[in-house]
């Protein structure tokens, strides 16, 4: 799977990997729905860090579309609500 960070790159992120990202994410999701600015902060970027960890950048010269994509690290709680799906920012 082909993770994009806006503003940052696309990293590949192996299927086994989705299930503790999708524990990072319900983490954002929660600190959203309470209005958490401190947890949201803490919670997104634990999740961009994840991706980083379990991901490997991916070809800068390749084209691929992205298969998810995620706020870039500085974006604030309301413009991640707003991408925010039934599924959190990472379906599954």
């Amino acid at each position: 799977m082909i993770v994009r960070i806006l503003g940052e790159g696309q990293y590949d992120v192996a299927d086994a990997a989705l299930d503790r990202l999708n524990d990072l994410d319900g983490a954002v999701e929660r600190a959203v729905e309470a209005g958490d600015e401190a947890a949201f902060e803490a919670a997104l970027a634990a999740l961009l860090d994840g991706v980083r960890t379990v991901g490997v950048p991916h070809d800068l010269d390749s084209l691929d579309e992205s298969d998810l994509i995620l706020p870039p690290a500085d974006a604030d709680i309301a413009q991640v609500r707003d991408l925010l799906g039934d599924e959190g920012l990472i379906p599954g």
